[in-house]
């Protein structure tokens, strides 16, 4: 992709390409939270896992955007968590909340959860998270791992996420969309 170096990618989706294997990130779409010259780190939205919420932090089931399932961010710090939230309005950020950008933020899941509740309009848990050290995620692209796409606010709260990697694909212009059509086993094709 031309002038990754020196654009930054904080909230822009990583599709992974037909090739991208592995358990986390075959088929996979990545939320990116951050990235500068120091690196990159972002969620994988579409990887729900079989642990409820409530099964992981008591209290935050209730509170958490259908379907109500803990999801596996990436394959980094797997036994922390991390609450994506969108806060409405652009105003200033609720208490417990870092904002991150386009009314998305991580919330402190130390807090209780009805102090937040109110304040918020969707919440996501994960396990973990995608990380790249300076200058990966920019080589990974090179070489042809990673569609760089814009974001749609309703992203990272999709109530069918096991559907995203075809549906970010379908709304592309040109040959991207032409993507989502691509077999699991291109031998079958």
């Amino acid at each position: 992709m031309p002038g990754v170096e020196s654009s930054f990618l904080t909230g822009h989706l990583l599709v992974a390409t037909p090739q991208t294997g592995g358990d986390v990130f075959r088929r996979s779409v990545v939320l990116l939270l951050h990235h500068d010259e120091e690196g990159a780190q972002g969620v994988v939205i579409n990887r729900p896992l079989d642990a409820t919420v409530d099964a992981v932090l008591p209290g935050w089931e209730e509170v958490a955007t259908p379907p109500a399932r803990v999801f596996q961010g990436g394959p980094v710090a797997l036994d922390s968590a991390l609450g994506l939230v969108s806060v409405p309005g652009g105003g200033e950020a609720p208490m417990g909340v870092k904002l991150l950008f386009g009314g998305l933020g991580l919330v402190d899941l130390d807090i209780p959860p009805l102090v937040v509740a109110p304040e918020i309009a969707g919440l996501r848990i994960f396990a973990g998270y995608a990380g790249w050290s300076p200058g990966q995620l920019e080589d990974e692209i090179r070489a042809g791992g990673w569609y760089v796409v814009e974001a749609e606010a309703r992203d990272g709260f999709s109530a069918d996420p096991e559907s995203l990697w075809p549906e970010v694909l379908r709304r592309q212009r040109g040959n991207l969309a032409l993507v989502a059509s691509f077999p699991e086993d291109p031998t079958m094709n």
